[in-house]
């Protein structure tokens, strides 16, 4: 891979990521600004989850065996910017969420294209794509600080506004008229016959009979649910307290992330994988116990620790998950097991959770006023438990051998 293709797929993986990290963060404060409650918000964000599971069998059975991945990209993200556009300003529920349904349905197809047509290019994938992933998590870094950058510059209440949401939409047109520029990746499966079982990753089923991965996917699927607490109503819980610039103050958490993906290797040569992934685990516990006792006063450094710990809530528990699977794995199925993973937590775990999480907001709100001290302890009570059940029953000494 020369230099000139990497500028332009490090330009695809930051515009790629740009949108989503627009809209996504404050789009729970801004649902709660126009009246959605708890429960709507949840539902809301549950579209994203729906369109995760849904966007793997348009890419395995449509995309990937007729058009080349860079138009399919171009097309979908100038339709999404198109339908984001349009719902931005949208107030009754259940439009809104059909319109956000829509446009989940066109951009979730993209995080698989973005990462065929940067493997096409490379010819050492191990090595080169997490230079060029890198710019992704550095394009929603920059959406989140921009927004901070309007709201302290230009409008007080950008996050509840409906103007990230237009900044995504405007920024998918962007990408999606740049797709068409990018090196062309040819279909991978041209006349083969693709089946509901392999894209389900069915074949990775063989593996739950060994009692370790089972564990292991059992709590992936279990930990996924208070997951999805922080991305619904961290924001607006920072909103709620008058955080100033919460959206840019969100984005440290990005940062601890790449910080710790390249210590990983260090911590878990020298952890091994049942304690790496328990302290990704403990972290949602430490986190949303941060959460529920931090203030803007003396208790301020809770809360900038609690979005300080993304960086082992993610990387510790997801991806040494990742490295686990590939491990677990024989190279032939390896591409399902992980597909069947990703359906595991991001598709149905972070599904229900999202649902569950809106339910418990309402529950703990009365006259508008959210318990959120109550509300964060519900999730972190959660994660204990899923932790207490990994910790006794995931066996697995085999897997501690790098």
């Amino acid at each position: 891979m020369d230099s000139k293709t990497y500028s332009r797929l490090s330009l695809m993986m930051f515009l790629q990521f740009f949108v989503w990290g627009a809209w996504f963060v404050t789009l729970g404060t801004h649902l709660g600004n126009i009246g959605f409650t708890g429960s709507q918000i949840g539902y809301t964000y549950l579209m994203n989850n729906i369109a995760a599971i849904i966007s793997p069998f348009f890419v395995g059975m449509v995309a990937d065996r007729y058009f080349a991945s860079q138009k399919v990209m171009g097309v979908l993200h100038l339709a999404g910017g198109v339908i984001l556009y349009l719902s931005a300003d949208v107030t009754a529920v259940g439009w809104l969420v059909f319109g956000l349904l829509l446009y989940n349905l066109t951009y979730m197809p993209t995080l698989a294209l973005v990462n065929a047509v940067s493997f096409h290019q490379m010819e050492s994938p191990d090595k080169q794509f997490p230079r060029v992933r890198v710019w992704g998590t550095i394009g929603w870094i920059v959406a989140g600080l921009s927004i901070t950058f309007i709201q302290l510059k230009y409008f007080a209440d950008v996050e509840k506004s409906s103007l990230p949401l237009k900044m995504a939409a405007i920024a998918s047109l962007v990408m999606g008229i740049y797709s068409f520029t990018l090196p062309n990746t040819p279909p991978q499966n041209v006349g083969r016959e693709i089946t509901f079982g392999e894209v389900l990753g069915v074949k990775a089923l063989r593996l739950l009979k060994e009692r370790s991965f089972l564990v292991f996917v059992l709590c992936s699927l279990l930990i996924s649910i208070p997951l999805a607490f922080y991305y619904s109503f961290a924001n607006p819980f920072l909103n709620d307290l008058h955080m100033e610039g919460a959206a840019g103050k969100q984005t440290m958490g990005q940062m601890s992330e790449v910080a710790f993906m390249v210590l990983m290797p260090w911590f878990l040569v020298r952890l091994g994988v049942k304690k790496t992934l328990l302290i990704g685990m403990l972290g949602w516990v430490v986190r949303y116990a941060l959460f529920a006792n931090g203030n803007l006063g003396s208790g301020v450094w809770m809360l900038y620790a609690g979005i300080l710990l993304h960086g082992i809530c993610y990387d510790f528990f997801f991806v040494t998950g990742q490295i686990y699977t590939d491990r677990k794995a024989p190279k032939e199925i390896r591409a399902s097991a992980q597909g069947f993973i990703a359906l595991i937590t991001y598709g149905v775990g972070l599904g229900i959770g999202s649902a569950f999480g809106g339910n418990i907001v309402d529950a703990f709100t009365t006259n508008g006023v959210k318990d959120w001290r109550m509300i964060w302890y519900i999730p972190a009570a959660f994660a204990a438990l899923v932790a207490l059940l990994f910790v006794t029953t995931f066996k697995d000494k085999k897997a501690e051998v790098a």
